[in-house]
């Protein structure tokens, strides 16, 4: 269930415990604070919640930056209800959030209009005009209206603190399985299937083309990748990301190719998960170099693929 925090809350779900934060990625760090919410609310018999804000607050305060989602919303909601929410809660953040003072944040959002009884966050959470909001301002202000809270500290892996930046940096730098490391699951791009200009299809390489959208953009190259239809089958393949340099003119596609495959996917919503990065992109000087590339891309993903379920 989604719910705006802009509308009523539900009466059934008044009393909740809301874990609170981004959440972009959904990490390990992540995972340990809607945990802990999930659990405080199972032992006291309330709903839990897990709250995200979307735009993130940095697409408001930096229209311009490039794009760096991990996750859209409708990927959040899946990977929220797996974690044991009863229902995904949406801040919509515009100039009205960003203005609000982190007094009135706890008192007339959290504890009035949504009817929390409880908010857990990470210790480093800020919130508030002006970021003027952390965990001690909704321990102090939450006391004073019945709204008890909890801070969970950083996760560490390898001796470093899990992130969304460090995430986004192992994407960048071409290594997805870090990525997957510590977001206990491979970076994966959703979108619908969309229509492109079937070269592939002349050269025995069908692909399907999704748009890169909002998402960060890993480095560009060829992937070892699994694609996730909307009836639970799940494909495997090589996926190009990028600009398609041997092409004119370049255009930023996410291109896979899916193994022994031959159905239809047009218009379809499917998932492309990020296992293995084979090569950056190459421009080729013929076509037959292109294509013989191409099958030694798909013989080492079928190798690298070989012990993933589907």
């Amino acid at each position: 269930m989604r719910l705006l925090a802009s509308e009523p809350m539900p009466e059934a779900l008044r009393g909740a415990v809301i874990a609170l934060g981004n959440f972009d990625g959904f990490h390990l760090g992540h995972q340990a604070v809607a945990g802990e919410a999930v659990r405080w609310a199972r032992a006291e018999g309330r709903p839990a919640i897990i709250a995200t804000f979307d735009p993130h607050p940095v697409r408001h305060f930096k229209p311009d930056a490039p794009p760096f989602r991990l996750t859209t919303l409708d990927q959040r909601e899946t990977l929220f209800k797996e974690a044991g929410a009863d229902a995904m809660l949406v801040f919509a953040f515009d100039g009205a959030l960003a203005s609000t003072t982190a007094d009135s944040f706890v008192r007339d959002l959290l504890a009035d209009r949504l009817g929390a009884a409880a908010v857990v966050t990470g210790e480093d959470f800020t919130f508030g005009r002006a970021r003027g909001g952390n965990i001690g301002v909704l321990r102090d202000v939450g006391a004073e209206v019945g709204l008890r809270t909890r801070a969970v500290g950083p996760v560490l892996e390898g001796g470093e603190v899990v992130s969304s930046s460090r995430i986004r940096d192992a994407l960048v730098a071409g290594d997805p399985q870090e990525a997957a490391r510590l977001l206990t699951r491979p970076f994966a791009i959703r979108g619908p299937v969309q229509h492109g200009d079937k070269v592939g299809r002349t050269i025995n390489f069908p692909t399907a083309n999704l748009d890169i959208g909002s998402y960060l953009r890993p480095r560009y190259g060829i992937y070892a990748v699994t694609g996730h239809l909307p009836d639970g089958r799940v494909l495997k393949g090589a996926a190009n990301i990028g600009i398609r340099p041997t092409f004119d003119p370049p255009k930023e596609l996410l291109e896979p190719h899916f193994f022994d495959f031959s159905g239809d996917l047009y218009g379809q919503e499917i998932e492309v998960a990020f296992h293995h990065f084979l090569r950056g992109e190459a421009k080729f000087d013929s076509l037959d170099a292109l294509v013989a590339q191409m099958g030694r891309d798909c013989d080492e993903a079928r190798r690298l693929l070989a012990q993933v379920g589907g």
